[in-house]
This record gives structure tokens, sequence and C-alpha cells, in this order.
């Protein structure tokens, strides 16, 4: 009998500080028998441009209160969250992916973020500037699954890192805008095709005006399966995704296609 996953995904704009939200759509993935569900960027804490008209004392709080809750309802409900969030520290905002799990609270500080003149998080936020290290995995149930921060989906060490520690399920938190719809969907399917893995991207909804140009975060939240198919896929509503996957489509996948024994033999060859 092959492995099977329950993973699910939140589609959100910024939530506030009350649980009752957040928990009504828990009750329906524990339902559903939901293992592990991700949240997209900036749905925990607010758009980092709007930092400038709140406190550190704020957003601090902010985080510190949505962790709280995260943990509360990941007992309740014995799930796994993966779910982006600001943490403030002496030096400043550090940009990070929590694991919250019924027994501890780890995290993934994002590597490699956004560096461009409207969008500059790499001058915003703390996080260091270094040698690209693994980024956070962990196993579920036969599965190994890897985090990896939106803007990180762009760089080829991490998808050597899915090939080396052959991860069958990437989760993909995003704050994607302006358009980029169909850049963002050809990209993740192509790494799933390539990397013989799922795909599972959380994006946020809401909108941010900054000089008359308005941020419209429009969704696009998918499942996308080694095939390079996209299994689910929700539109510009609040939602939420639950599908299964399963471990012999990754395998027949990778078998069928035989990507990662070409290599092998050639690196024998060094």
């Amino acid at each position: 009998m092959s492995k099977q996953l329950v993973v699910a995904a939140l589609q959100l704009p910024t939530l506030g500080m009350n649980a009752t939200r957040l928990e009504f759509y828990l009750k329906k993935a524990h339902e559903r028998g939901a293992d592990v569900i991700l949240l997209g960027e900036y749905v925990l804490n607010h758009f980092f441009k709007e930092f400038a008209t709140m406190s550190q004392n704020m957003v601090k709080e902010q985080s510190k209160k949505h962790l709280e809750i995260l943990k509360t309802l990941s007992i309740k409900y014995d799930i796994i969250f993966i779910a982006p969030i600001v943490i403030s520290k002496k030096d400043g905002y550090h940009k990070t992916i929590a694991k919250v799990t019924p027994r501890n609270i780890r995290y993934y500080e994002q590597q490699i973020l956004l560096p461009y003149e409207h969008w500059n998080e790499k001058k915003f936020f703390a996080n260091e500037v270094s040698a690209i290290k693994d980024a956070m995995t962990f196993n579920i149930n036969g599965f190994k699954i890897m985090v990896l921060a939106g803007f990180e989906l762009h760089f080829d060490p991490f998808w050597e890192q899915v090939r080396r520690k052959k991860v069958d399920l990437v989760l993909l938190p995003t704050a994607s805008t302006f358009g980029s719809h169909n850049r963002w969907r050809e990209i993740i399917k192509t790494k799933a095709f390539l990397h013989g893995c799922y795909i599972l991207r959380a994006n946020r909804l809401g909108e941010y005006s900054n000089n008359e140009v308005k941020w419209k975060f429009y969704g696009d939240t998918m499942l996308v399966s080694p095939e390079g198919e996209v299994e689910m896929m929700l539109e510009d509503k609040e939602s939420m995704l639950i599908e299964v996957i399963d471990k012999n489509e990754i395998l027949e996948h990778r078998k069928a296609w035989g990507f990662e024994k070409e290599l092998r033999q050639r690196e024998d060859l060094l």
C-alpha cells in the first residue's frame, strides 16, 4: 500500500489577533485528516512596507501572539504549521519561517531576500548574507519535506538540495503580486517535473498601496504534482486547499524519467 500524506494550504490576507477565523479552517482541515498546513507570506504579520507605521514592540507582540495561537492549535488538532513570521531581534527584523508542532517550534531564516528598489527586503531585514546553507527539511509519514521561502524558488542550490536529499514535497509560502500569475505557475510546474516532487504553494491575498501604485496579492495557491500538473488551484478568494499526495506517484515519475540515474552515472566517473 502506498504511503499518503494529507496537505493543506490557507489562502488569506493578513490575520488579525483573533484566533477564531484560523480555527474555523483548522476544524475543517482536521476533519479531512490534514497532517501539515501551509500559510503564505505576510499573513501572520503585515506586509513589510507597512511596518513604517508600526512600532517594533507592536510587530513583536503580533508575532508572539500568533506563535502562541499556532502552538495551541497545533496541540489541539495534532497538526504541523509551516508559517512565515517576522522575528524582532536587537539588530532589527528577521524574516523567518516557523515550523510549529505540538512538541516544539523550529525556525528557518530566509537566506536570499528580494533586493529590488521597489521591493527591497534585503535592505529592510537584518537577515545575514552568507554562504547558502541547506533549507529546513523534516519527515512526516515517510515523506521528506523541504521548506523554501518564495524568492528562493529561483536559485539552483536549493534545488540541488531537493535532488540530493530526495525531497518529496516542497512547501513554498509566497507573497506574489503585479500580475505575475503565469510566471510563477510555469516555474513551479517546471521545478516539480524536473525534480520529481510535489510543490505546495500558498500565496497571500490583500492589497497595499504605495505612491498611487496598488500591490494586489492575487492568491493562486496551488498543489503541483511531480508530472508538472496543477492538481488543485485556488483563485483569488479566501479559501483553503486540502489534497492527498501519494508516494507512488513520486517514485513512478523518478523511475520513468530517470533524471537522477543519469546524473549518478556521470558523478561516479568523476
